[in-house]
């Protein structure tokens, strides 16, 4: 049975790449709130089911310091807030979802808690949080003066910061605390809003979120990260989780974490797997892949270098390029996917790794070719991961115009993705029609207010 898509738009609240090209350097960038507006209206008229921020505290850093070329070429390096951005684009569209990402890393429980009810008031109930520990650790440790927390420690720290978030939503206020009486005077009642006691290993918590609930109650969840604490956690709270690696690599992440949610009771098709695709579109393959081969060429392998430093922490230039990453270099614990996933019997040499981050960066092989190739390769993908959809990349000037206007009619004309949306909430949109908040098989749904919370 061939499976209806879900496709999302990748962004960050970075500079897009228009800035590099010849006479439009001068063309609205990062900054310009009504580029943002422009761009989310184009999705929701593609019909796409959610725009995506990705976010980071952090920046290419070696030993302690940032590295200068970050600076001279934007490498992962300048960016504003996305969360900012979002209540202004929930007022300029009507149906598209809209989710950002919030490191669980940096910013406390009671903070995220308000700020994502807020927006999914502000938006309707189409408002997502991607779950992340956060990237680019060693520069957001510097940044905020704190030390480098180890890889598995973090996880352990997101698994409590996202319990108590799932607390705050669901546990403080019954679905019929908020009365809004003139008749008795009534703004609530306080037998139906609840004090949140939580002991944790990480964050506590003896206080009530004062937001009444917003259309979805607790935001639709997203998590991004695949090694196995990112797999684990994204199986116990996730309802959709980005990846990006080759087929077989994938297939096998998309296995285990559709295991590992039907052993926390949720389901196989609890979490929407969505691979990280990147789509080049021509009028033929040898144009598109001409076209990717003049984008590789304008990256040096010390940008490359950089790329991979902000992600691992770990300086691909000073080892031997012609042989795997050391042990001694691999056993760091900033960035733990993007070391693992060049290690093993078959590992890459160093100059393989830095070829690889100048083609693709973290997001795999992109799909080449006309519309009609394209689709068939994307297709391909799906069936050989048993994936969900698509986090789409943005095109090298930043938008998806190419994408929207060719790619996405063809995949329309073969039934891949909806014709219109389900519902009015981002959850309905990847679940169905009525299922605006979380299912009784999510662990949130534990801490609903009619429950004993500790």
């Amino acid at each position: 049975m061939q499976k209806t898509l879900t496709i999302g738009m990748f962004q960050s609240g970075g500079v897009r790449g228009s800035w590099k090209i010849p006479g439009r350097e001068s063309e609205p960038n990062f900054t310009d709130l009504d580029y943002w507006i422009t761009l989310a209206r184009k999705c929701e008229a593609a019909g796409v089911d959610f725009l995506f921020f990705a976010d980071s505290y952090g920046y290419p850093t070696m030993d302690g310091a940032v590295i200068p070329g970050a600076i001279t070429h934007n490498v992962n390096f300048t960016n504003i807030d996305p969360q900012v951005i979002l209540s202004a684009l929930a007022a300029h569209t009507e149906k598209l979802g809209l989710v950002t990402t919030v490191s669980t890393q940096v910013e406390q429980p009671a903070v995220v808690a308000r700020q994502y009810r807020t927006l999914d008031h502000l938006s309707k109930g189409r408002v997502g949080w991607n779950i992340v520990t956060g990237s680019a650790q060693a520069g957001s440790a510097l940044l905020f003066g704190e030390p480098l927390m180890a890889h598995d420690d973090r996880y352990r720290k997101a698994d409590d910061h996202v319990e108590l978030s799932l607390k705050f939503w669901e546990g403080c206020w019954e679905p019929d605390a908020l009365q809004r009486s003139s008749t008795t005077q009534t703004w609530a009642d306080p037998n139906k809003v609840h004090e949140i006691h939580h002991r944790g290993p990480f964050f506590a918590s003896d206080g009530i979120l004062p937001t009444p609930p917003g259309p979805q109650v607790t935001p639709t969840l997203f998590q991004a990260g695949a090694s196995a604490p990112g797999r684990a956690l994204a199986a116990k709270y996730a309802e959709a989780v980005f990846l990006a690696a080759e087929s077989k690599a994938l297939a096998e992440q998309i296995a285990d974490i559709r295991g590992l949610a039907e052993e926390n009771g949720r389901g196989r098709d609890a979490v929407k797997c969505l691979i990280a695709g990147t789509f080049r579109v021509a009028d033929s393959y040898d144009a598109a892949a001409a076209q990717h081969r003049a984008q590789i060429e304008a990256i040096s392998l010390d940008q490359a270098a950089t790329h991979y430093a902000y992600y691992t922490g770990i300086d691909l230039m000073s080892l031997d390029l012609d042989r795997p990453i050391p042990e001694s270099a691999a056993a760091g614990d900033n960035g733990r996917t993007n070391i693992e996933r060049f290690l093993g019997p078959d590992a890459p040499t160093v100059r393989q790794i830095l070829e690889e981050f100048r083609a693709n960066g973290v997001m795999g092989k992109p799909f080449l070719g006309s519309p009609e190739e394209i689709v068939d390769q994307a297709q391909a993908m799906i069936e050989a991961t048993d994936a969900d959809g698509f986090l789409v990349q943005p095109e090298p000037d930043g938008n998806h115009d190419q994408f929207f206007a060719r790619v996405l009619p063809e995949m329309r004309r073969r039934g891949l993705i909806k014709d219109e949306l389900a519902g009015n909430t981002l959850r309905e949109h990847f679940f169905g029609v009525g299922c605006t908040q979380l299912p009784d098989t999510h662990p949130g749904a534990a801490f609903r207010a009619h429950n004993v919370l500790v």
